[in-house]
């Protein structure tokens, strides 16, 4: 069953309680997190701080269902660059990260960071392509053992210039040949592909395993020109049985009108598919 979510970098300068009230109080079921607003990097946040923020997150009726922008604000970190040293690194962290993913009650890690994946101009396609399967399948026996998967994100090429498209992260994911690696898609990374998002979404429903919604302006699902109808009837008739994430990168409206406006336009959206 579809279940929504919202990633709570949005509320910036809340604190971990407000957040989980108020997500709460919306109506949303699930909270995606962002490391960088838990501590600088991930080994920073105790045992102890991980098991009291998964029991205050349930104590408002919320899963915190994992974690994103994962090499966001790190340094020294790299999918695809040319030093093993720091793709060494690189695979560590990421199962630093499934540890903490798991930790938290989670079990879905997404993998967009573009700034930390970009090919510089020495690095080709296809060495990009074996760099970054390397560094993921060093993290998959983590991944087996803590039960966590790893979803790779296509992105725009506005926002790096590897892996743009369904088909990029597809072919990412069998080279390392995991089970726990599967596709996520991203409403606004699928407008920049020549297909449209519904026929993305029934050609990859078995490939997927998370799904970010946000609209062509940057804002929340349904506040801006992008019709989730389709998307949602897509979703719908593709069996998706995982959460659907609000995802935004404008946050001048405010948090709490985005928050509310993108539940509302979700619901809508959903009703009117259904």
């Amino acid at each position: 069953m579809m279940k929504f979510a919202i990633c709570q970098e949005l509320f910036e300068g809340w604190d971990w309680q407000r957040q989980c009230k108020f997500i709460a109080e919306v109506g949303y079921q699930g909270i995606e997190v962002a490391p960088f607003t838990l501590a600088q990097l991930i080994t920073g946040v105790s045992a102890e701080t991980r098991k009291t923020l998964r029991k205050q997150a349930a104590d408002h009726g919320l899963q915190i269902l994992g974690l994103h922008w994962l090499l966001a604000k790190t340094t020294g970190l790299h999918l695809t660059s040319a030093d093993a040293g720091v793709r060494k690194a690189t695979t560590a962290y990421l199962a630093d990260l499934a540890h903490a993913c798991a930790d938290l009650g989670g079990d879905i890690l997404v993998f967009g960071s573009p700034a930390q994946r970009s090919l510089d101009a020495a690095t080709s396609r296809e060495q990009g392509m074996e760099r970054a399967a390397e560094v993921f399948r060093g993290c998959v026996p983590v991944l087996e053992e803590r039960e966590v998967t790893l979803c790779v994100e296509p992105l725009t090429p506005k926002e790096t210039n590897f892996v743009n498209t369904c088909a990029d992260a597809v072919e990412l994911i069998d080279r390392v040949g995991s089970r726990r690696l599967r596709l996520h898609q991203d409403v606004k990374a699928m407008l920049s592909e020549s297909e449209p998002i519904p026929s993305l979404i029934a050609r990859y429903a078995d490939r997927v395993g998370h799904f970010h919604v946000n609209d062509g302006n940057l804002l929340g699902p349904g506040m801006g020109p992008t019709d989730f109808v389709p998307i949602f009837r897509a979703l719908v008739a593709s069996r998706y049985p995982g959460w659907v994430s609000v995802e935004v990168f404008d946050y001048s409206p405010g948090c709490e009108r985005i928050a509310r406006e993108s539940m509302a336009n979700m619901q809508s959206a959903l009703s009117r598919a259904s």
